[in-house]
């Protein structure tokens, strides 16, 4: 059931930290009023054209349906676009708020903050189900400004169609930039002629929104759970809302004081060299695999100067489609985990003797694409203005020199997983928010943090750096777990339940002794 996360697609050229890889279809119409407890009331205020507000409504219609809607509570937060401009228009958040499976439920519930930004909030509900989140408790969902099922939806089909071609691109090619930011821009002008304001898609007013929420639906103390962007996110509430705020869970952290170009060269080197640790700790893969980190360098290098072109069959079945894997696409592939982490070994050995059918595949799998889904308005708006600004190309290559000495400029010089951004922002071209956000949280609330020492996304060590001024955190590692920690392990699924249960002495014995799943070991 796990989900991997920060939610970027196989495609090598995605854009942000956080894109689905498996995107279900677009959803049409809205959904019969749901049959469960009566809808929630909001508090609107004296005057409901200024203040934000919660309308009850129907569930949203999700491509598959999603069980707990059905007795759900749902409906949307009108809020401002913009709050510094009163008086500008207003846009609707939709929201779910699913009853706790247990017959007596705390009276604190979880509101949870997903990652992206841009992915679609409601795909995520199934995850939360299962690993526990609304077992004695209200789950409360809500989607971010510009996400599906919001009006506006910031979705960028011009770009959904261009991920699925980038495929059979060679990933850094000056004529796959162009290709790019003409996608880029035609979202942008599509947006801004609608009337919307760009500038108010950000972090600030995200967190604003779920304090206006909190607020809405009457509630007086609720506990915050974010993953990947949701962590970005939920730092940023609690900086700037902390009232009502019982307990903070941050999975796969991604600090917003840190978050730069940069940061992702960073967390890439931290998630392989725990890989690389891992294989030489297990005598089984240390023997068949006695070199990795170099035959992977050696690749990435091989690729870059050599691409292979390859006609494939994406895993989701259907015709072959053109596939060019050259040494950006191996490297995005691999922080995307788009192959399975035990897997990764053989992998990589099976490349290096001419045999590169499962990158290949996993390279194959972003030709589909939901078009849509994604609210890649939202994505480069918080991107664009918060985390790229305050770092030059030079930093980014810097950063790529320090962390893979061994590899080629051409790879080095694009974040991974963030192609093109810097030429990408101009285009969009939204307020530096970088002072803003470069802002330490420090809180008295109980913290917990959760990482995978796999995360080549985030690296876990980012957790100590970002515990340093929230004094009441607990720090958890979870080995051999990737993006998005809790879905993927049962252990971190019970440290946090303890920690709500108890936020200033959380029941952590599960991990000792943890390990991860052993490698693939195949025939030489």
């Amino acid at each position: 059931m796990a989900k991997p996360s920060f939610r970027i697609g196989a495609a090598a050229a995605a854009t942000a930290l956080g894109l689905l890889t498996a995107l279900a279809p677009r959803a049409a119409g809205a959904a019969p009023p749901p049959t469960g407890p009566t809808p929630i009331t909001g508090d609107t205020g004296p005057d409901p054209a200024a203040v934000s507000r919660f309308v009850p409504g129907p569930c949203p219609r999700t491509p598959e349906p999603i069980e707990v809607l059905a007795t759900a509570r749902c409906g949307y937060l009108e809020v401002p676009e913009n709050r510094a401009r009163p008086g500008g228009r207003t846009i609707r958040l939709a929201v779910a708020v699913i009853p706790a499976a247990s017959a007596k439920p705390g009276q604190d519930p979880v509101v949870f903050m997903s990652g992206g930004p841009g992915g679609e909030t409601f795909d995520d509900i199934p995850y939360l189900v299962s690993s526990g989140l609304n077992r004695d408790r209200e789950l409360i969902v809500m989607a971010q400004r510009g996400n599906l099922y919001d009006k506006p939806d910031l979705a960028c089909p011009e770009l959904d169609r261009f991920y699925a071609t980038s495929v059979g691109l060679p990933s850094y090619a000056p004529s796959t930039r162009r290709l790019m930011l003409d996608a880029v821009k035609q979202c942008r002008d599509r947006l801004t002629a609608d009337g919307t304001d760009l500038s108010a898609y950000n972090s600030t007013e995200n967190a604003a929104d779920f304090a206006d929420l909190r607020t809405a639906l009457g509630i007086e103390r609720w506990n915050v759970y974010g993953h990947s962007y949701g962590s970005n996110l939920a730092l940023t509430y609690l900086r700037l809302h902390p009232q009502g705020v019982r307990a903070v869970a941050l999975d796969s952290i991604a600090p917003a004081h840190y978050v730069s170009l940069p940061f992702a060269w960073a967390g890439a080197e931290e998630g392989l060299d725990h890989l690389y640790r891992a294989c030489a700790a297990e005598p089984a893969c240390k023997s068949r695999y006695p070199d990795l980190e170099r035959t992977l360098n050696e690749q990435v290098r091989r690729l870059e100067a050599h691409p292979l072109t390859l006609d494939v069959r994406p895993p989701q079945g259907g015709d072959p489609v053109k596939v060019v894997l050259d040494g950006g696409a191996l490297v995005n592939l691999l922080v995307a985990k788009a192959i399975p982490f035990k897997d990764v070994p053989a992998a990589i050995d099976e490349l290096a003797h001419g045999r590169p059918e499962r990158f290949a595949r996993a390279r194959a799998a972003g030709s589909v694409q939901v078009v849509g889904q994604t609210a890649h308005g939202l994505t480069n708006s918080v991107v664009c203005g918060e985390w790229i600004p305050d770092h030059s190309a030079s930093d980014v290559l810097k950063a790529g020199r320090e962390a893979f000495p061994d590899w080629p400029d051409a790879v080095l010089a694009q974040a991974p997983q963030l192609a093109f951004q810097e030429e990408v922002c101009r285009v969009w071209n939204v307020p530096d928010r970088t002072a803003a956000m470069r802002v330490a949280p420090t809180a008295s609330v109980p913290t917990l943090f959760l990482n995978g020492t796999f995360d080549m996304k985030t690296g876990a060590s980012w957790a100590q750096k970002t515990a340093r001024t929230l004094p009441r955190s607990t720090t958890v590692r979870i080995p051999g777990i990737g993006h998005w920690v809790v879905p993927q392990s049962p252990c971190a699924q019970q440290v946090l339940a303890s920690f709500l249960t108890r936020p200033t002495a959380p029941d952590t014995g599960c991990v000792a002794g943890l390990t991860w799943e052993p490698f693939t070991i195949t025939p030489k």
